[in-house]
């Protein structure tokens, strides 16, 4: 289990953190969105349900735009656009 951050396109990258319980999922996503600049797209990858309501506490509170949410079979695949 190994996460997985990389750019995938000019200004998108991707997380993935399936396989991490809270706090993880969250605390990745901050570096995460730490290391982008403000427009670019952070695609989500993970499979904790219960990271979701701290994840999305967090957009609110830093003013990120989490503004796709899918969940497939438990995966969840989410799309924040760093404020």
């Amino acid at each position: 289990m190994a996460i997985k951050f990389e750019k995938s396109g000019e200004g998108l990258y991707t997380l993935d953190v399936t396989g991490y319980t809270c706090p993880h999922p969250q605390m990745y996503t901050k570096k995460a969105l730490q290391k982008i600049v403000s427009g670019d797209v952070l695609t989500l990858v993970f499979d904790n349900p219960s990271s979701g309501e701290s994840i999305i506490s967090m957009c609110e509170s830093e003013g990120n735009d989490l503004f796709d949410r899918s969940d497939l079979g438990g995966t969840f695949t989410w799309k924040i656009r760093k404020g």
